[in-house]
Protein backbone atom coordinates (compact mmCIF):
# COMPACT_ATOMS: atom_id res chain seq x y z
CA UNK A 1 0.00 0.00 0.00
CA UNK A 2 1.37 3.39 -1.02
CA UNK A 3 0.43 6.91 -0.01
CA UNK A 4 -0.23 8.80 3.19
CA UNK A 5 -1.41 6.91 6.29
CA UNK A 6 -3.47 8.70 8.94
CA UNK A 7 -2.60 7.51 12.45
CA UNK A 8 -4.94 8.78 15.15
CA UNK A 9 -3.55 8.87 18.66
CA UNK A 10 -0.08 9.33 17.17
CA UNK A 11 1.32 10.69 20.45
CA UNK A 12 -0.06 7.73 22.36
CA UNK A 13 1.80 4.55 23.25
CA UNK A 14 0.86 2.33 20.31
CA UNK A 15 0.37 5.23 17.91
CA UNK A 16 3.89 6.50 18.54
CA UNK A 17 5.51 3.11 17.97
CA UNK A 18 3.43 2.38 14.87
CA UNK A 19 4.13 5.82 13.38
CA UNK A 20 7.85 5.41 13.94
CA UNK A 21 7.83 1.99 12.27
CA UNK A 22 5.74 3.22 9.33
CA UNK A 23 8.18 6.07 8.78
CA UNK A 24 11.11 3.65 8.88
CA UNK A 25 9.34 1.54 6.25
CA UNK A 26 9.02 4.55 3.92
CA UNK A 27 5.39 5.52 4.53
CA UNK A 28 4.25 9.11 4.85
CA UNK A 29 2.43 9.51 8.16
CA UNK A 30 -0.11 12.15 9.13
CA UNK A 31 -0.67 11.99 12.89
CA UNK A 32 -3.39 13.52 15.01
CA UNK A 33 -3.80 13.55 18.78
CA UNK A 34 -5.61 15.75 21.28
CA UNK A 35 -2.77 15.47 23.84
CA UNK A 36 -5.27 15.24 26.69
CA UNK A 37 -4.37 14.96 30.36
CA UNK A 38 -5.64 11.42 31.02
CA UNK A 39 -1.99 10.75 31.78
CA UNK A 40 1.08 13.02 31.73
CA UNK A 41 0.97 15.09 28.51
CA UNK A 42 4.74 15.62 28.82
CA UNK A 43 5.27 11.95 27.94
CA UNK A 44 3.04 12.37 24.88
CA UNK A 45 4.94 15.47 23.81
CA UNK A 46 8.26 13.63 24.23
CA UNK A 47 7.04 10.85 21.93
CA UNK A 48 5.79 13.44 19.46
CA UNK A 49 9.12 15.27 19.50
CA UNK A 50 10.87 12.11 18.25
CA UNK A 51 8.35 11.71 15.43
CA UNK A 52 8.43 15.34 14.33
CA UNK A 53 12.14 15.09 13.53
CA UNK A 54 11.27 12.82 10.58
CA UNK A 55 10.55 14.60 7.26
CA UNK A 56 7.79 12.13 6.38
CA UNK A 57 5.71 13.00 9.44
CA UNK A 58 3.02 15.67 9.73
CA UNK A 59 1.06 16.39 12.88
CA UNK A 60 -2.13 18.22 13.81
CA UNK A 61 -3.49 18.60 17.30
CA UNK A 62 -7.08 17.50 16.89
CA UNK A 63 -9.74 15.75 18.95
CA UNK A 64 -11.67 12.94 17.25
CA UNK A 65 -14.86 14.30 18.78
CA UNK A 66 -14.37 17.65 17.00
CA UNK A 67 -16.78 17.01 14.13
CA UNK A 68 -15.95 20.14 12.14
CA UNK A 69 -12.22 19.62 12.62
CA UNK A 70 -12.40 15.99 11.49
CA UNK A 71 -14.53 16.92 8.46
CA UNK A 72 -11.96 19.54 7.53
CA UNK A 73 -9.08 17.08 7.90
CA UNK A 74 -10.60 14.52 5.55
CA UNK A 75 -11.75 17.23 3.11
CA UNK A 76 -8.27 18.64 2.59
CA UNK A 77 -5.95 15.64 3.08
CA UNK A 78 -6.16 12.38 1.10
CA UNK A 79 -5.29 9.14 2.91
CA UNK A 80 -4.61 5.73 1.43
CA UNK A 81 -5.30 4.14 4.79
CA UNK A 82 -6.36 5.09 8.30
CA UNK A 83 -5.24 3.43 11.54
CA UNK A 84 -7.49 4.56 14.38
CA UNK A 85 -5.65 4.14 17.68
CA UNK A 86 -7.05 7.18 19.48
CA UNK A 87 -9.47 6.31 22.25
CA UNK A 88 -10.32 6.96 25.85
CA UNK A 89 -8.66 3.98 27.47
CA UNK A 90 -8.87 2.44 30.92
CA UNK A 91 -11.47 0.20 32.50
CA UNK A 92 -11.41 1.82 35.94
CA UNK A 93 -11.55 5.37 34.59
CA UNK A 94 -14.75 4.44 32.75
CA UNK A 95 -16.43 4.00 36.14
CA UNK A 96 -15.59 7.60 37.01
CA UNK A 97 -15.90 9.49 33.72
CA UNK A 98 -18.27 7.60 31.40
CA UNK A 99 -18.95 10.57 29.14
CA UNK A 100 -15.28 10.64 28.09
CA UNK A 101 -15.78 7.21 26.53
CA UNK A 102 -18.88 8.19 24.61
CA UNK A 103 -17.19 11.34 23.28
CA UNK A 104 -14.01 9.62 22.11
CA UNK A 105 -14.86 5.98 21.44
CA UNK A 106 -18.31 6.50 19.94
CA UNK A 107 -18.71 10.06 18.66
CA UNK A 108 -15.04 10.31 17.75
CA UNK A 109 -15.04 6.97 15.97
CA UNK A 110 -18.18 7.97 14.05
CA UNK A 111 -16.28 11.00 12.76
CA UNK A 112 -13.52 8.65 11.56
CA UNK A 113 -16.05 6.41 9.81
CA UNK A 114 -17.70 9.38 8.13
CA UNK A 115 -14.34 10.70 6.96
CA UNK A 116 -13.44 7.33 5.49
CA UNK A 117 -16.84 7.13 3.80
CA UNK A 118 -16.60 10.52 2.11
CA UNK A 119 -13.01 9.94 1.05
CA UNK A 120 -13.45 6.25 0.11
CA UNK A 121 -10.32 5.28 2.04
CA UNK A 122 -8.77 2.02 0.84
CA UNK A 123 -8.50 0.45 4.30
CA UNK A 124 -9.46 1.41 7.85
CA UNK A 125 -7.79 -0.49 10.69
CA UNK A 126 -9.11 0.29 14.16
CA UNK A 127 -8.08 -0.62 17.68
CA UNK A 128 -10.50 -2.74 19.63
CA UNK A 129 -9.63 -4.57 22.84
CA UNK A 130 -9.54 -7.95 24.54
CA UNK A 131 -12.01 -6.39 26.99
CA UNK A 132 -14.83 -7.03 24.49
CA UNK A 133 -14.78 -10.70 25.56
CA UNK A 134 -16.21 -9.54 28.90
CA UNK A 135 -18.01 -12.28 30.81
CA UNK A 136 -16.94 -14.92 28.30
CA UNK A 137 -15.20 -17.57 30.44
CA UNK A 138 -14.10 -19.86 27.60
CA UNK A 139 -10.34 -19.65 27.12
CA UNK A 140 -8.48 -18.92 24.97
CA UNK A 141 -10.53 -16.05 23.61
CA UNK A 142 -11.34 -16.71 19.97
CA UNK A 143 -12.59 -14.28 17.35
CA UNK A 144 -15.17 -16.98 16.56
CA UNK A 145 -16.74 -16.55 20.02
CA UNK A 146 -19.72 -14.25 20.63
CA UNK A 147 -18.90 -11.06 22.55
CA UNK A 148 -22.28 -9.94 23.83
CA UNK A 149 -21.62 -9.44 27.55
CA UNK A 150 -19.17 -6.59 28.27
CA UNK A 151 -18.45 -5.97 31.96
CA UNK A 152 -17.32 -2.33 31.71
CA UNK A 153 -18.42 0.73 29.78
CA UNK A 154 -14.97 0.85 28.18
CA UNK A 155 -15.51 -2.66 26.82
CA UNK A 156 -19.02 -1.76 25.69
CA UNK A 157 -17.75 1.23 23.69
CA UNK A 158 -15.07 -0.92 22.06
CA UNK A 159 -17.64 -3.53 21.07
CA UNK A 160 -19.95 -0.79 19.84
CA UNK A 161 -17.10 0.50 17.69
CA UNK A 162 -16.76 -2.92 16.07
CA UNK A 163 -20.47 -2.93 15.26
CA UNK A 164 -20.38 0.62 13.91
CA UNK A 165 -17.44 -0.28 11.70
CA UNK A 166 -19.20 -3.33 10.36
CA UNK A 167 -22.28 -1.31 9.44
CA UNK A 168 -20.12 1.11 7.42
CA UNK A 169 -18.25 -1.75 5.76
CA UNK A 170 -21.60 -3.24 4.77
CA UNK A 171 -23.29 -0.04 3.64
CA UNK A 172 -20.41 1.69 1.88
CA UNK A 173 -18.04 -1.20 1.09
CA UNK A 174 -15.16 0.41 2.99
CA UNK A 175 -12.66 -2.37 3.88
CA UNK A 176 -12.19 -2.48 7.66
CA UNK A 177 -10.06 -4.53 10.03
CA UNK A 178 -10.65 -4.63 13.79
CA UNK A 179 -7.65 -5.24 16.05
CA UNK A 180 -8.33 -6.76 19.47
CA UNK A 181 -5.20 -5.89 21.43
CA UNK A 182 -4.24 -7.85 24.55
CA UNK A 183 -2.47 -6.00 27.44
CA UNK A 184 0.18 -4.13 25.47
CA UNK A 185 3.40 -3.18 27.29
CA UNK A 186 6.87 -1.89 26.54
CA UNK A 187 9.08 1.24 26.38
CA UNK A 188 7.26 4.58 26.15
CA UNK A 189 4.21 2.86 27.66
CA UNK A 190 1.14 4.26 29.40
CA UNK A 191 1.59 5.30 33.06
CA UNK A 192 -1.92 4.09 33.92
CA UNK A 193 -1.00 0.49 33.06
CA UNK A 194 -0.15 -1.85 35.93
CA UNK A 195 3.41 -2.68 34.84
CA UNK A 196 4.23 1.04 34.65
CA UNK A 197 2.69 2.03 37.98
CA UNK A 198 4.16 -1.08 39.66
CA UNK A 199 7.62 0.00 38.49
CA UNK A 200 7.13 3.50 39.88
CA UNK A 201 5.95 2.20 43.24
CA UNK A 202 8.57 -0.54 43.61
CA UNK A 203 11.39 1.95 42.96
CA UNK A 204 9.80 4.38 45.42
CA UNK A 205 9.47 1.68 48.08
CA UNK A 206 5.67 1.91 48.06
CA UNK A 207 3.10 -0.87 48.19
CA UNK A 208 1.65 -2.02 44.89
CA UNK A 209 -2.09 -2.76 44.71
CA UNK A 210 -2.70 -6.38 43.66
CA UNK A 211 -6.36 -6.95 42.85
CA UNK A 212 -8.24 -10.21 43.36
CA UNK A 213 -5.38 -11.12 45.71
CA UNK A 214 -3.18 -11.79 42.69
CA UNK A 215 -5.44 -14.50 41.28
CA UNK A 216 -5.54 -13.04 37.78
CA UNK A 217 -3.88 -13.79 34.44
CA UNK A 218 -3.06 -11.47 31.57
CA UNK A 219 -1.84 -12.08 28.04
CA UNK A 220 0.99 -9.53 28.08
CA UNK A 221 1.89 -8.52 24.52
CA UNK A 222 5.08 -6.63 23.69
CA UNK A 223 4.69 -3.42 21.70
CA UNK A 224 7.00 -4.44 18.84
CA UNK A 225 4.86 -7.52 18.22
CA UNK A 226 1.72 -5.39 18.13
CA UNK A 227 3.30 -3.05 15.60
CA UNK A 228 4.57 -5.90 13.42
CA UNK A 229 1.10 -7.43 13.27
CA UNK A 230 -0.54 -4.10 12.35
CA UNK A 231 2.11 -3.41 9.71
CA UNK A 232 1.47 -6.78 8.09
CA UNK A 233 -2.30 -6.32 8.18
CA UNK A 234 -2.16 -2.82 6.67
CA UNK A 235 -1.87 -3.97 3.02
CA UNK A 236 -4.17 -6.97 3.61
CA UNK A 237 -7.37 -5.26 2.50
CA UNK A 238 -10.44 -7.37 3.42
CA UNK A 239 -12.72 -8.51 0.62
CA UNK A 240 -16.38 -9.50 0.92
CA UNK A 241 -17.07 -13.20 1.41
CA UNK A 242 -19.53 -14.52 -1.15
CA UNK A 243 -20.24 -17.61 0.97
CA UNK A 244 -20.18 -16.16 4.48
CA UNK A 245 -20.32 -18.96 7.09
CA UNK A 246 -22.26 -16.80 9.63
CA UNK A 247 -19.13 -16.49 11.77
CA UNK A 248 -18.36 -13.51 14.09
CA UNK A 249 -14.77 -13.23 12.81
CA UNK A 250 -15.68 -12.48 9.21
CA UNK A 251 -18.51 -11.04 7.16
CA UNK A 252 -20.21 -10.83 3.79
CA UNK A 253 -18.96 -7.21 3.97
CA UNK A 254 -15.24 -6.32 3.58
CA UNK A 255 -14.67 -6.67 7.32
CA UNK A 256 -12.38 -8.81 9.50
CA UNK A 257 -11.50 -9.08 13.19
CA UNK A 258 -8.18 -10.34 14.59
CA UNK A 259 -6.82 -11.01 18.06
CA UNK A 260 -3.32 -9.64 18.59
CA UNK A 261 -1.95 -11.18 21.76
CA UNK A 262 1.04 -13.17 22.96
CA UNK A 263 -1.20 -16.26 23.45
CA UNK A 264 0.68 -17.07 26.68
CA UNK A 265 -1.25 -15.84 29.73
CA UNK A 266 0.86 -15.07 32.78
CA UNK A 267 -0.32 -15.14 36.39
CA UNK A 268 -0.17 -11.69 37.96
CA UNK A 269 2.12 -12.83 40.80
CA UNK A 270 4.50 -14.39 38.27
CA UNK A 271 4.48 -11.15 36.31
CA UNK A 272 5.40 -9.21 39.47
CA UNK A 273 8.30 -11.61 40.04
CA UNK A 274 9.61 -10.97 36.51
CA UNK A 275 9.39 -7.22 37.15
CA UNK A 276 11.22 -7.62 40.48
CA UNK A 277 14.03 -9.50 38.73
CA UNK A 278 14.39 -6.78 36.09
CA UNK A 279 14.39 -3.99 38.70
CA UNK A 280 16.56 -5.79 41.22
CA UNK A 281 14.06 -4.80 43.92
CA UNK A 282 11.41 -6.65 45.91
CA UNK A 283 7.80 -5.50 45.78
CA UNK A 284 5.58 -4.97 48.79
CA UNK A 285 2.13 -6.25 47.91
CA UNK A 286 -1.20 -4.80 49.00
CA UNK A 287 -3.67 -7.61 48.33
CA UNK A 288 -7.09 -6.27 47.40
CA UNK A 289 -10.42 -7.68 46.21
CA UNK A 290 -11.48 -7.83 42.58
CA UNK A 291 -12.31 -4.47 41.01
CA UNK A 292 -15.54 -3.73 39.18
CA UNK A 293 -15.12 -4.14 35.43
CA UNK A 294 -12.09 -6.45 35.65
CA UNK A 295 -11.92 -9.99 34.31
CA UNK A 296 -10.04 -12.91 35.82
CA UNK A 297 -8.02 -13.86 32.76
CA UNK A 298 -7.24 -12.88 29.19
CA UNK A 299 -5.78 -15.32 26.68
CA UNK A 300 -5.61 -14.74 22.92
CA UNK A 301 -6.20 -17.41 20.32
CA UNK A 302 -4.28 -16.10 17.29
CA UNK A 303 -4.49 -18.77 14.58
CA UNK A 304 -6.44 -16.44 12.25
CA UNK A 305 -3.71 -13.81 12.53
CA UNK A 306 -1.05 -16.43 11.85
CA UNK A 307 -2.88 -17.73 8.81
CA UNK A 308 -3.51 -14.25 7.45
CA UNK A 309 -0.02 -12.72 7.78
CA UNK A 310 2.28 -15.57 8.85
CA UNK A 311 2.99 -13.90 12.17
CA UNK A 312 1.99 -14.12 15.82
CA UNK A 313 3.41 -12.19 18.80
CA UNK A 314 6.26 -14.10 20.43
CA UNK A 315 8.40 -11.81 22.61
CA UNK A 316 9.06 -13.45 25.99
CA UNK A 317 7.80 -11.50 29.00
CA UNK A 318 11.24 -11.37 30.65
CA UNK A 319 12.74 -9.90 27.46
CA UNK A 320 10.02 -7.30 27.04
CA UNK A 321 10.02 -6.23 30.70
CA UNK A 322 13.82 -5.89 30.68
CA UNK A 323 13.54 -3.54 27.70
CA UNK A 324 10.83 -1.52 29.42
CA UNK A 325 12.85 -1.20 32.63
CA UNK A 326 15.93 -0.10 30.68
CA UNK A 327 13.87 2.59 28.97
CA UNK A 328 12.20 3.64 32.24
CA UNK A 329 15.55 4.10 34.02
CA UNK A 330 16.92 6.07 31.06
CA UNK A 331 13.85 8.30 30.76
CA UNK A 332 13.09 8.90 34.45
CA UNK A 333 16.43 8.06 36.05
CA UNK A 334 16.82 5.79 39.06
Amino acid sequence: MEGRVLVTGAAGFIGFHLSRRLLAEGYTVYGIDNLNAYYDPALKRARLHLLESHPGFQFQRLDLADRAGMEGLFAKTPFAAVVNLAAQAGVRHSLKAPHDYVDSNLQGFLNILEGCRHQQVEHLLFASSSSVYGANSRLPYSVHDPVDHPVSLYAATKRAGELMAHSYAHLYRIPMTGLRFFTVYGPWGRPDMAYFSFTQKILAGEKIPVFNHGQMQRDFTYIDDIVEAVLRLLPLVPAPQSSWPQDPASSAAPFRIYNIGNHQPVALLDFIHVLEEALGRRATLELLPMQDGDVHATYAEVSELQQAVDFAPRTALATGIARFVAWYRDYYGG
